[in-house]
C-alpha cells in the first residue's frame, strides 16, 4: 500500500529504485502521506524518532558510516526548523541527507492556521538545493517533470559532491488515504561518472613548483580512512623536504605523519619561525581543529598554497590560497609522484626533532600530572577497544584527542563541519546503529545535556558506549583567552552547574556508572567495556573544573620550556 498522493508515492518509488532504504520519520499529522508511502514499502527501513533535531543528527550518523543517502521526514511548521543544525553540519561535513518536509496547501499560508510557516527554501544558506513537488500530478507531462525533479534532488545528495538536499511537499486534505501501487514503470537517472585527471600541462606546472620548493608542508584535515592515499603519502613524505601534519580526525596512519599539531607548533619560537615556514603548503581533507596551525600559517605565509578537493577548491583556511585543484587527493598525488625530484635538506628532520622533543615533554608531564581532564583522556585512550569507532564531542574532547599519539587503531569522527554543541549523542547513536561496530562517544557534560533527547530513542545499540566528562560546565572557556577577564565566566561562558546524568539515564533505562578519581576510572573501564547489555551504557566521569584548566595551561607552558 501507498499514499494516494502521487507526489510522495512517486518520490518513494524513485528513492527505492536508486538503491536507498533508510528514512527517519518524526511524528506528525501533515506528513501522514510520507509515513504511509515509506513505512509501508517492503524495501524501506523506516525508523521513528520523535525529536526532529535528534532525528536529523541520528540520520547524519547513519550516512556518515554508510556513505549512502539517508532521508529524514517531518510534519509542517516549526518541526522543519528543528532540522537546521543537522542540515548545516551535513552541508559543511559533506554528508548525504535527503530532507523531506510536509507542507500545507499553498492557499493556507499567512492565514493564521496552525503549523503553517513559509517552508519553501527554508534552509537556503546551508543546503545544496531546495525543491518543491507539485501539489497534484494530473498529466503524463506533469508526472515526467516531477520524476525529473526527484531524480535531480536525490542525485545532488550523492557522489561526487555529497551533501543535504531539501524537498518540500505540499499536501491537501484528505491525507490518510491508502491505495495500491500507483506506478508500474519509473525512470531513474543516475549521476554520470567523470574522468578525474589533470591535463599533462597542469601536472608539469605543479611539478615544477614542487621541485623548486625547498620546504614543503602538507596538512590533512578531517576525512575517512583511505589506505590508498596513506600509501601514496608514505612515498611523498620520503622526500626530506616534505613534512605531513595530520589530526586524529584525518584517520591517516600515524607512521606516515605527525597527528599532534598543537603539541609541536605551539613550541616553535620566534627565532625558529623562518625555519619552519613552508615555501609550499598543500592542504586536503575537511576542516582542521587546530587554531595554532591556522594562526602560524596566517602569520607566516608560504609562497604557494594549493588546496586539493574534487568539489570544494576555494577553501582558503589559511588566507593565502594560490591554486585550487579539483581532484581527489589520491588522484593528484598519484599523478604528481612520477615527476618528483627528491630534495636533500633538513626540513623534514627539523619537524621530526621538534615532534620528538614535544612527545618526550608530553610523557614527562603526564607522569606527574594530577587528576584532571588531561589524565582522564590519557586513561580512556588506553582502554577503548582496538578497532572501535571513536566519536568525539567537538569542544574540549576533540582538542584533547589531538594531544595524544594513537597507540592503537581507532577510527575518529567528530561533528567539526560547523563544530556546534548540538547533536553529538544522536550522531554517535546513528553511527553505532548503522555500523554495528564498537562505538565510543566521549563528550562534555553541556553537550550531553543539550542532546539528552538522543536517549528518547528505540534504536539505541548495545555496541554504543557513552562517556561523559562532567567538569560542571563548558570547560573550554577556562583555558581559552578572554572569558576569564569579563567577570562573567561562570554564569554566562562556562554555564556552571551541578547537574548529574544519573537520573536522565534512569529515566530512559540506560545502564549508568560514575567515577570521581583515576583508580575508580581504571577499575570501572575494565568492566564498562565487558558489559553485555541489550542497550548502550553511560559512564559519567566527574573532574575538577578549575584544576583542569590550570593543568592544561601548565602543560603547554611545560612543552615550551
Amino acid at each position: 500500500m501507498t499514499s494516494d498522493k502521487k507526489n510522495i508515492a512517486l518520490l518513494t518509488e524513485i528513492f527505492v529504485k536508486k538503491g536507498l532504504k533508510h528514512i527517519i520519520i518524526s511524528t506528525g499529522s501533515r506528513n501522514a502521506p510520507i509515513i504511509i508511502s515509506f513505512a509501508n514499502h517492503p524495501d524501506v527501513e523506516a525508523l521513528s524518532i520523535v525529536d526532529e533535531r535528534s532525528a536529523g543528527f541520528f540520520a547524519l550518523g547513519m550516512a556518515q558510516q554508510t556513505k549512502q543517502t539517508v532521508a529524514i521526514a517531518c510534519t509542517s511548521g516549526t518541526a522543519a526548523l528543528n532540522y537546521a543544525p543537522a542540515i548545516a553540519e551535513a552541508y559543511y561535513q559533506k554528508i548525504p541527507l535527503l530532507v523531506l518536509t510536509a507542507d500545507r496547501h499553498p492557499y493556507m499560508f499567512d492565514m493564521g492556521d496552525g503549523q503553517t510557516i513559509r517552508q519553501k527554501n527554508v534552509y537556503a544558506n546551508y543546503i545544496k538545493n531546495s525543491f518543491e513537488l507539485p501539489l497534484e500530478i494530473k498529466t503524463e507531462q506533469e508526472l515526467k517533470k516531477a520524476a525529473e525533479l526527484i531524480n535531480e534532488a536525490i542525485n545532488l545528495t550523492m557522489y561526487p559532491d555529497f551533501g543535504p538536499v531539501h524537498i518540500n511537499i505540499p499536501f491537501a486534505e484528505p491525507i490518510y488515504n491508502q491505495i495500491e501501487s500507483l506506478f508500474s514503470e519509473i525512470t531513474v537517472f543516475d549521476n554520470k561518472a567523470e574522468n578525474e585527471n589533470l591535463p599533462e600541462v597542469d601536472i608539469q606546472y605543479f611539478s615544477k613548483i614542487w621541485n623548486k620548493s625547498r620546504k614543503k608542508l602538507l596538512i590533512a584535515g578531517m576525512m575517512d580512512e583511505n589506505k590508498y592515499l596513506s600509501g601514496l603519502l608514505k612515498k611523498i613524505t620520503a622526500d626530506k623536504s616534505v613534512f605531513l601534519l595530520t589530526e586524529t580526525t584525518s584517520n591517516i596512519d600515524d607512521g606516515v605523519a605527525c597527528s599532534c599539531i598543537d603539541k609541536i607548533v605551539s613550541t616553535i619560537t620566534e627565532d625558529e619561525t623562518a625555519q619552519f615556514q613552508p615555501d609550499l603548503l598543500i592542504t586536503f581533507g575537511g576542516p582542521v581543529v587546530s587554531r595554532v596551525i591556522k594562526q602560524f600559517i596566517r602569520k607566516n605565509r608560504p609562497t604557494h598554497h594549493w588546496h586539493i578537493d574534487h568539489v570544494e577548491t576555494k577553501m582558503d583556511t589559511y588566507h593565502c590560497l594560490s591554486a585550487g585543484i579539483s581532484l581527489l587527493p589520491e588522484t593528484f598525488f598519484e599523478q604528481l609522484l612520477p615527476n618528483i625530484i627528491l630534495v636533500e635538506n633538513s626540513y623534514k628532520n627539523l619537524w621530526m626533532e621538534k615532534s620528538k622533543r614535544s612527545e618526550h615533554k608530553h610523557i614527562k608531564y603526564l607522569a606527574s600530572a594530577g587528576y584532571s581532564d588531561l589524565k582522564v583522556f590519557e586513561t580512556l585512550l588506553r582502554h577503548i577497544p582496538e578497532g572501535s569507532d571513536l566519536q568525539l564531542g567537538n569542544s574540549t574532547p576533540v582538542r584533547y584527542a589531538q594531544l595524544f599519539k594513537p597507540i592503537k587503531k581507532l577510527y575518529y569522527h567528530s561533528n567539526r563541519g560547523t563544530s556546534g554543541i548540538d547533536g553529538v549523542v544522536s550522531t554517535a547513536a546513528g553511527a553505532a546503529y548503522s555500523s554495528k561496530k564498537p562505538t565510543t562517544l566521549i563528550t562534555g557534560d553541556l553537550a550531553f545535556f543539550y542532546d539528552s533527547n538522543a536517549l528518547m530513542n528505540n534504536y539505541l545499540s548495545k555496541n554504543l558506549k557513552i562517556i561523559i566528562i562532567n567538569n560542571s560546565g563548558g570547560g573550554i572557556f577556562r583555558f581559552i583567552e578572554g572569558p576569564d577577564t569579563t567577570g562573567k565566566l561562570e554564569q554566562f561562558f562556562e554555564a556552571k552547574h551541578n547537574f548529574k546524568v544519573k537520573y536522565i539515564a534512569k529515566a530512559y533505562g540506560v545502564p549508568y556508572y560514575a567515577t570521581t578519581n583515576l583508580s575508580e576510572l581504571e577499575s570501572k573501564l575494565k568492566t564498562f567495556y565487558l558489559l553485555q547489555n541489550d542497550k548502550p551504557a553511560i559512564l559519567e566521569i566527574f573532574t575538577p573544573n578549575e584544576i583542569n584548566a590550570n593543568i592544561l595551561k601548565n602543560y603547554f607552558k611545560f612543552l615550551k620550556e
